[in-house]
This record gives structure tokens, sequence and C-alpha cells, in this order.
């Protein structure tokens, strides 16, 4: 959708009204009919994702110590040399298990963080070779974890993968039970959303689509998972004859459900609201574009929404090294969810006085928010009140106070030593730290991951 187009255009054509026109009846019949906008694009440069690093500065030191404002340092774990990326919990009859996709290594490790200021790992899962085994899922005693062709530049090759999503049982937590396997047959699923009961929701790779798309999946029988449903934007289905209608639109998941409406982050798409009450069929309620004037590469990475509030929070990634057009951490008004609109955009984090850059743009690696304390699904992480707790890769963990929608702002961050080792080739450039990951538990304890060194588990404290 261009820019610049009336959002009442969103509805103007159908899905099955668009795969008719081009593909005939039977083309038509693969996606339910709903009604739905093809995203098009007019103006291209705001697509550039190629790095750009003259702005970095031409001096660098490495930061030696923990800069924090607001936060106090609990514990590390050096997560035994395999830096974690996603992270989930789990309470278990009074201990506590931090569950970890490595950024570098195929497998899961599970830390006990029963004490957080000693954690340890506990065990560690290994996975299939050659396979991105990033994310994970836990409900009661269910875990799904997603298999993933690896992208080129974080050392993926043309070797063999596996793929799709694997589900376990974790009574005994510390010794998972592999129950079966759902394969989508493509490059697999990144981040996928799993609240317990009988399906699982999926950002998968299908063959014959341009991008991740929404599928759900029943794991009634976890043996023999089945896929119920799926959805894309209309110009991904390229097998069956369409026609990209613009770059980077993908689903990057997960897919957020709350009763009968999906939520999914999809890249240069925006953020779609889908009404799932017939898994067969899920339909377009509603969608919010960002990109123009924003990045459209993961433009909308993730997507948590509060009906209960009336929000939710969005934001997109940055993988442009800071070179390419804007990032946005924004919160949206979701009270109709056939129309969302922008509330206001979140302060760009500041670098402290004396740090040695006016901006963090300057500092090098990847820059701009990535991931929210997401898993409110699970009740062993702290439910979302004022605090809104967001990485920022090469900023660290920023916390936002957001009791005033309209006028959020920084209360507290914590910015990690840069790492002594490179364990993966990214960031590209200078090794700097890049915080991942964020979850809370509900005991209060904040844990960050990073792409180079082990998860710190912090608190908040206000002075």
């Amino acid at each position: 959708m261009c820019g610049f187009c009336d959002r009442r255009s969103f509805f103007a054509l159908t899905a099955a009204g668009f795969t008719s026109a081009v593909l005939g009846k039977k083309a038509a019949a693969q996606q339910p009919a709903q009604m739905v906008d093809q995203p098009t694009i007019l103006n291209r440069s705001y697509l550039q994702e190629t790095p750009q690093r003259g702005h970095f500065s031409q001096s660098f030191k490495r930061q030696a110590e923990p800069i924090a404002h607001n936060v106090r340092v609990v514990g590390y774990c050096d997560m035994a040399d395999r830096p974690a990326f996603k992270l989930s919990i789990r309470e278990r009859q009074g201990r506590w298990y931090l569950y970890t996709g490595p950024s570098w290594h195929s497998g899961w490790s599970i830390v006990d963080v029963t004490d957080p200021t000693q954690p340890r790992v506990a065990k560690f899962l290994e996975g299939p070779r050659n396979t991105w085994t990033l994310q994970m899922e836990v409900s009661g005693n269910t875990m799904i974890t997603a298999l993933e062709k690896i992208f080129p530049n974080f050392g993926g090759n043309q070797q063999a993968f596996d793929e799709g999503v694997l589900i376990w049982d974790i009574q005994d937590p510390v010794n998972p039970k592999r129950l079966g396997q759902f394969r989508t047959g493509g490059t697999g699923t990144h981040r996928n959303f799993y609240a317990g009961g009988r399906y699982i929701h999926l950002a998968a790779g299908m063959p014959g689509y341009d991008g991740n798309i929404y599928v759900i999946v029943d794991i009634s029988n976890p043996e023999k998972p089945r896929e119920t449903g799926r959805w894309w934007v209309p110009g991904q289905h390229t097998a069956g004859g369409e026609k990209p209608g613009a770059m980077h639109v993908s689903h990057h998941g997960p897919p957020y459900v709350v009763g009968n409406l999906a939520y999914l982050s999809y890249g240069a798409a925006g953020m779609v609201v889908l009404d799932i009450s017939d898994v067969s069929k899920p339909r377009q309620v509603g969608r919010l574009p960002f990109s123009p004037p924003f990045h459209a590469r993961f433009g909308v990475h993730s997507v948590l929404p509060l009906p209960e509030k009336g929000i939710a929070y969005v934001n997109s990634e940055d993988v442009s090294y800071g070179g390419g057009a804007a990032a946005h951490a924004s919160i949206v008004d979701i009270r109709d969810p056939a129309n969302p609109f922008l509330l206001s955009v979140l302060p760009r984090p500041m670098p402290p006085d004396g740090y040695g850059y006016s901006d963090f743009s300057e500092k090098g690696g990847w820059q701009g928010p990535h991931n929210i304390n997401h898993l409110l699904h699970n009740p062993d992480v702290q439910q979302q009140g004022d605090l809104l707790y967001l990485t920022y890769f090469n900023a660290g963990l920023r916390i936002f106070d957001v009791s005033k929608p309209r006028l959020p702002r920084e209360i507290g961050f914590f910015i990690p030593p840069d790492p002594e080792k490179r364990y993966g080739p990214i960031p590209e450039d200078r090794l700097v730290v890049q915080t991942e990951d964020v979850l809370v538990d509900r005991r209060g304890y904040i844990y960050i991951s990073h792409k180079n060194q082990g998860v710190w588990i912090l608190q908040y404290q206000p002075k």
C-alpha cells in the first residue's frame, strides 16, 4: 500500500477477488475470501538496507564496565560459551528454569535461575546440525522449539538443515522428551506463539511463497501435528502466480493471539490484525502500515497487543547499521481492531554524559529497538504494567514509563560492557554490545541476552 493512499483503500480488494482475477477459480479457493489489501510501493528509496557506515565515529574505545541508570546487576551467566538469543522461563516446584536458544550453536540451553545471583547451565540439548534453533515457547508441560535455515550473514550455507517446529514434553524441566515435529517443507519457522491448548501459531517459510506467512497447526496429537489454516499477504504466493507488490513483505512473528484475534508483525506490510474464529479461514480485520516513512525490512518486527488497555506496542528492527531509514518503537490504539492508529513513538535513547558518542549511531553495530518483554501469555512472566522493557542492540536495555500512552518517557537503562570475544560474524564491523532479547519474570528479575556474551540478570531499582 502506498504511503500516500487513503486507509479506506486497505479494504478495496478481497483475496478471493485478487487471486481470481490473476489465477482463476482454482487459485482463489486456496485463499479464504476476506477483505485485504495488497501493499504496493511507489517510493522505493526507503528500502535501502545496505550497511552504510560513514556515520560511525572514527575513534573507538571499548566500553569496559556496565553503565546503568535505575537498574542494578543481580547476576551473570556466561552460558558455557554459547551466547543466548531468545528466552523463555518456567517455574516448577519452586525452581526456576530459563530456556534459551543460542545464537551460534544448534540446540537449547536450560539455565537454573532459582537463585538469580548464582545462575548455572543445568543442561544443553544438542540440536540438528546446520540449523537455527533460536526460539522456544513454553506453556505448562509443553515446549515448542523453532527450526530454521540459517541466514547467510549469520553463517548459513548450502548444507542440509532441519526445519519446522519440535514439540516437547517438559514435565521434567531439565530433561525434555521429544514428542513430534511439524515440517514446513520450506525454510522452517522463525518466531512462533503457543499459549497452551490445541493450536500453535507460526511464522513459517512455506514452499511457493515469497517471505514467511502465517500458519496455524493443530498439535492435539503431538506425534502427528497437522496444518489447519494459513494466511498470507496477496502477492506472496508466487507459486500460485501472484506477483509481489512490495519488497520485505514477510511475517517475522510471533503472531500474538488474544481471543479470536491474531496480531501479526509483517515487515513492510506493517501490523496486520486477523479474525481467526474459524482457524481454517483466517480473514483480515485491519492493518496499520509503517513503511514508509520508517524502514521496510522488519518494518514491523514485534507486536504486543493489550486489548484490555486498547493499545499495542509495535517496533521495527534495523539491520542496516543505522544507515537506512529510521527505526521506530511505537504505541498504537487498537480499541477498534479494524482501524488501528498511532498514538506515539518512544523517544530515541541518548548516550549518557561523557559516553564518547553524541548518538548511538556513531558507536557501530546494529542499533535501534529489537525485542519487548513479549511472553505475557506465560504465567511466569511479569505482566505488562506501566513499565515497558525493550532491547536496543548497541544501546543495551531501555526501560520506559508508558503510563501515559501519548507521552512515553525513558526512566532507566543498562548498557553491558562491550564483548571481549567474538563468537559469530555479527556485528560485521566493531565488536560492540548487541543486546538481543529481554524477559522479566514474575519475581521482577530481568534477563537480557546478547550476540557475543552471556545473560545478564538485572532488577529495576529507581532511586
